[in-house]
C-alpha cells in the first residue's frame, strides 16, 4: 500500500515498508523500555489447583460439571468465556502482527516477546476455570475449535499505521474487559489472576500507544486518518466468537464492557495522552479527519449516555422487584 503525506519532504510518498524502518528506533525504545519495567509471573501460582478434581472421560471417579459447582456469578462466567475464547486466537494475532511488523529486528524481538505474554494470559485462564469448575468444560473447547477454526483477519490489515493504532486501544479495551471481569466475577481468586492479566495488557497498551505518538510526529496527517478510521470502526477481536452478540450484551448490563466504558476508559484515555484534538498543523486531510473524530465522540457519548439511563432504569426495576 502507498500513502502520501505532505510533512516530511514535498511531496513524501510513504509505504509500509518505510514506516516500519521510520519507526524502528522507537520500537526499539519502547521494547528496551518495555522489557525494563515487565515482571515475569508464572501461571500456576495464580490457580488453586488443590479445588480441582476429574471430569468425566479416562477416570472412573470423574464428576460431571453442574453450575453450582463455582462461586462465579453468571455474568463473570460469560466474560470469562469471552476473554479467554479472544486468547485462544492467538496463533492467529501472531501470523497478521508478524506478517505486518517482519520478524527481524526490534520489531520482530517485540512480535514473540508480545506473543509469549500473550500465551501465559490463555494458560492461566483456561486451567482456573477448569479447576474451579467455573464454565462447561465441554462446551468451552466446543466454542475454542469453533472460534479458532473460523481464524481470525483484521479489520486493519491493509494498513501498518490502522494496525498501530488498533492495537493501541485494543489492548487497553483486553485490559479493561479483564479487569472489570475480575471485579464482577464473585472469586477473589478470579479477581487476583485478572488483575495480573490486566496489568500484563496495560505495559502493552503503553508500547503501541507511545508508538502512535511516534507515528504522529512521523506522519501526523496520515496517522489522524487512521486513528478516525480505527476510532470510527472500531470491534473487538474476539468478535467471530460464537453467540458474541448475546455475550456482549449481557457484558454490557454486567458492567464490563459497554459503550459508556468503551468512551471513558478506553478511547478518552488513550486520545487524551496523545492531545488528539490539540494537533495542529494539519493538512487538509488531517484537520477533516479530526473534526471528524470530534464529531463521532461527541455521538458516542449521547448514545453512552442513553444507555446509562437504560441501565439506571433497569437497576431501579430489579431493586424494586428484590424489595417487593
Amino acid at each position: 500500500m502507498t500513502i502520501t503525506s505532505s510533512h516530511l519532504g514535498s511531496p513524501s510518498v510513504w509505504t509500509d515498508a518505510r514506516l516500519l524502518c521510520a519507526l524502528e528506533e522507537a520500537v526499539e525504545k519502547e521494547l528496551n523500555r518495555h522489557l525494563k519495567v515487565a515482571k515475569d509471573w508464572m501461571p500456576h501460582e495464580y490457580v488453586p489447583f488443590s479445588d480441582g478434581r476429574n471430569f468425566p472421560g479416562l477416570f472412573e471417579d470423574g464428576e460431571a460439571w453442574e453450575k453450582d459447582q463455582s462461586k462465579v456469578t453468571e455474568v463473570g462466567r460469560i466474560a470469562l468465556v469471552v476473554n479467554l475464547l479472544t486468547e485462544d486466537n492467538l496463533p492467529s494475532y501472531h501470523h497478521e502482527i508478524a506478517t505486518l511488523f517482519g520478524r527481524d529486528g526490534a520489531w520482530g524481538t517485540w512480535v514473540h516477546r508480545w506473543t509469549a505474554e500473550e500465551g501465559r494470559h490463555g494458560i492461566v485462564m483456561r486451567d482456573y476455570l477448569l479447576t474451579s469448575r467455573a464454565v462447561d468444560p465441554d462446551k468451552l473447547e466446543r466454542f475454542r475449535m469453533a472460534h479458532m477454526s473460523s481464524g481470525f483477519e483484521s479489520d486493519n490489515r491493509h494498513s501498518m499505521l490502522h494496525s498501530i493504532a488498533y492495537v493501541a486501544f485494543q489492548e487497553l479495551a483486553t485490559r479493561i474487559s479483564h479487569r472489570n471481569t475480575g471485579h464482577q466475577s464473585g472469586d477473589p481468586v478470579c479477581d487476583r489472576m485478572l488483575a495480573r492479566i490486566a496489568t500484563d495488557e496495560n505495559l502493552h497498551m503503553v508500547f503501541y500507544r507511545n508508538l502512535l505518538k511516534a507515528a504522529f510526529e512521523l506522519a501526523p496527517d496520515l496517522t489522524m486518518q487512521a486513528v478516525r478510521d480505527v476510532v470510527v470502526n472500531f470491534r473487538m477481536p474476539g468478535h467471530g466468537i460464537p453467540g458474541f452478540e448475546r455475550a456482549a450484551a449481557q457484558m454490557a448490563i454486567g458492567e464490563v464492557y459497554n459503550l459508556r466504558i468503551h468512551l471513558d476508559d478506553v478511547l478518552q484515555p488513550v486520545l487524551r495522552f496523545l492531545k488528539i484534538m490539540e494537533i495542529d498543523g494539519l493538512g487538509t486531510e488531517g484537520r477533516k479527519a479530526q473534526e471528524e473524530l470530534g464529531l463521532f465522540l461527541g455521538g458516542l457519548d449521547t448514545e453512552a449516555s442513553k444507555f446509562d439511563e437504560k441501565l439506571a432504569a433497569r437497576k431501579a426495576r430489579m431493586a424494586a422487584r428484590a424489595s417487593g
